[in-house]
């Protein structure tokens, strides 16, 4: 990857998954295998409730891997009952995941609510990866990494084409801006990530399900640091 010029990002969202003494088997086996790179940044987004730990064990280790939540809250610190701010999570995370396919189906969020979490997360100096759906997405100011996730390919191990992808990531850097960084999610695996990452457009992939095995994790980093 050293030869690479853009930089490839691969976020494992474990969504509701593993216990803390999961997570951390998880971070004892893939910390030490995750390929050091200028050019490769590996990020992992457990629950919030393993957070604190799985940023004390990737320092201990000292192993190139950042942290990032799956959500963040839409509010400052204040009477939100339930709502992590930005302003709490950024001394564990670097990197929050808004706006996901399936915060939006499930919990209802709205484009105007994930612009209020995108400015919260960037006055927090917590990066925003906005998720989005569609290659006519509006992205809010400030944000400068996405992940095009197109729902028909969520959770079902149909991914879409590395050449559809692309168009739509082409497309959305056409409207919003030659800068924006694009991540492909949806059915990624150690199968299929090199078709993704090698795509011009494409900046790197948003992982589910196949981010929960270490070994398979572990894999898809190596495949993407050995990819030209």
């Amino acid at each position: 990857m050293d030869g690479m010029e853009k930089t490839i990002w691969i976020i494992a969202n474990w969504k509701s998954n593993k216990s803390i003494a999961e997570a951390l088997d998880w971070v004892t086996a893939v910390g030490p295998n995750i390929p050091t790179s200028d050019h490769l940044k590996v990020v992992v987004c457990p629950s919030f409730s393993a957070l604190s730990e799985v940023k004390k064990a990737i320092t201990v280790g000292n192993f190139p891997l950042l942290v990032g939540a799956q959500d963040l809250s839409p509010y400052e610190e204040g009477a939100y009952t339930g709502e992590e701010a930005a302003e709490n999570l950024n001394q564990f995370v670097s990197l929050a995941i808004l706006g996901h396919s399936e915060r939006r189906e499930n919990f209802g969020e709205t484009d105007e609510m994930v612009t209020k979490k995108v400015a919260q997360a960037i006055q927090n100096n917590v990066t925003p990866l906005m998720c989005v759906q569609g290659a006519e997405a509006e992205v809010p100011e400030g944000c400068r990494l996405v992940a095009y996730e197109p729902v028909f390919a969520i959770g079902n191990g149909n991914a879409d084409t590395p050449e559809n992808a692309n168009q739509a990531t082409k497309a959305l850097k056409e409207s919003n801006g030659s800068d924006l960084k694009v991540l492909y999610g949806g059915s990624v695996d150690a199968g299929n990530v090199a078709s993704f990452i090698k795509q011009p457009d494409i900046s790197g992939v948003l992982i589910g399900k196949a981010s929960l095995s270490a070994q398979e994790f572990t894999k898809i980093c190596q495949i993407v640091s050995e990819s030209k």
